[in-house]
């Protein structure tokens, strides 16, 4: 099952192996927005945002990401429903725990 246009990535990450999979993932299923809610989120953000890049070859290799290293889970949740991309406002994220 792919996963929704909005992802909160609630850290910390108990399988950090398993991180560059799961981004290729959001890749593959047309994630929008992935928010990074708990300790090391700004680390974590950064980690994405060069998977997602890769080389720079592919343009077409986008997603938006935030860092919430101090916010409560309950707040981030509510950034990413209201969050509106491409027309997803409204629209629940999905909580992901790797």
């Amino acid at each position: 099952m792919p996963y929704p246009s909005k992802i909160v990535l609630q850290l910390p990450l108990n399988a950090p192996d398993k991180l560059a999979p799961f981004v290729e993932r959001c890749v593959t299923d047309a994630v929008e927005l992935i928010c990074v809610a708990g300790p090391m989120a700004d680390e974590i953000e950064d980690q994405i945002d060069w998977l997602v890049v890769g080389d720079g070859s592919d343009e077409d290799r986008f997603i938006v990401t935030t860092a919430h290293p101090d916010e409560p889970l309950d707040h981030v949740i509510s950034f990413a429903t209201a969050w509106s991309g491409d027309g997803a406002s409204g629209e629940a994220p999905e909580i992901v725990r790797l």
